[in-house]
């Protein structure tokens, strides 16, 4: 059987993201597998665009690495008490294809913040928003890295084992879901 597809989406832009890291550590924990990380990086959305030229290619693009994607790993810092607005974007933007890739995709969801709550709101809002789509949320054990910018080694590996640990087993519970 060949590697499963899992498709990593960063709800922050910025290269060096704690959030960036906390993907690729949970791909590290995930296992062998094809890793594809979603661009985000898409215009606003925006209904004159859908009803002018139409759904954007990049928007497209992720709508269909969701759907051929056998599992998803969405981190998201917390940006004045909620998921970023490019995540937000990102999900309004898909939710206008005609693929609904989300529909019984398992997904886990992660977070890191600089606050001393590890993004909690952030992941609250982001099960919000997902919800309408009906994706197979994991429900935990939940990842909030606090303080995220001392979380990670200079190589950028986290340095709690128990964080870790908790990772490891989100990750192994989100590996066994595509079998299901």
């Amino acid at each position: 059987m060949p590697d499963p597809t899992l498709l990593t989406l960063c709800g922050a832009l910025r290269t060096a993201s704690t959030n960036r890291l906390l993907l690729a550590e949970a791909a590290r924990a995930f296992g062998p597998a094809t890793v594809i990380d979603g661009n985000l990086r898409l215009p606003l959305f925006d209904e004159d665009i859908e009803s002018g030229p139409g759904i954007p290619p990049e928007v497209q693009r992720l709508a269909e690495q969701i759907a051929a994607a056998d599992a998803v790993v969405i981190s998201t810092p917390e940006y004045n008490k909620a998921l970023s607005g490019v995540l937000k974007n990102a999900l309004d933007w898909v939710s206008r294809t005609k693929l609904s890739p989300w529909r019984d995709k398992p997904v886990a969801i992660l977070s890191a913040a600089d606050g001393r709550a590890g993004g909690d709101r952030a992941q609250f809002s982001l099960r919000l928003a997902l919800t309408p789509f009906r994706p197979r949320l994991l429900p935990g054990p939940e990842i909030l890295i606090a303080h995220s910018r001392e979380a990670f080694d200079p190589e950028g590996r986290l340095k709690d084992p128990q964080t870790l640990k908790a990772l490891t087993e989100l990750m192994q519970l989100l590996r066994a879901e595509i079998t299901r």
